[in-house]
């Protein structure tokens, strides 16, 4: 597979499966036996099914959420993503009822694809940015 090819499928991950809304973009952009590895996260998600679910999590505690693309690297079978993700807490996430405070943070993902799938992923985002723009984490003076 092309390292454009790549890029396309990761694209597509953010552009159809987040920012439209299509869950079902999931079963073809990530593999069977894909892992998600997350420090925010206690568990790893695992196969497409996790992925839906917790996009539908996400979408439904900020419903107007929306990715945008920083950045795009690609080398062998990995994409690197640099993003910011911007949405209204509207609905409750990660235990936290809905504040409607907008948030703005960015953050980093990591993919190697196999046979044209995301087979397993990295990411890292400023989850400490995000609990403060939330209201649950207070800013530093």
């Amino acid at each position: 597979m092309s390292v454009e090819k790549n890029k396309a499928v990761v694209r597509r991950h953010y552009e159809e499966g987040w920012n439209q809304r299509k869950l079902s973009t999931v079963d073809e952009t990530h593999a069977p036996n894909f892992v998600h590895h997350d420090p925010s996260n206690p568990e790893d998600l695992k196969g497409p099914d996790d992925v839906k679910r917790r996009l539908a999590e996400v979408i439904e505690a900020f419903p107007d959420i929306n990715w945008t693309i920083e950045d795009v690297i690609a080398e062998g079978d990995k994409v690197v993503v640099r993003w910011t993700v911007r949405g209204i807490h509207k609905g409750e996430f990660a235990g936290i009822p809905p504040t409607g405070k907008r948030i703005a943070i960015q953050g980093v993902h990591i993919a190697q694809l196999v046979n044209e799938q995301i087979a397993e992923d990295w990411i890292i985002r400023d989850s400490l940015s995000m609990m403060q723009q939330l209201g649950v984490i207070p800013k530093p003076r």
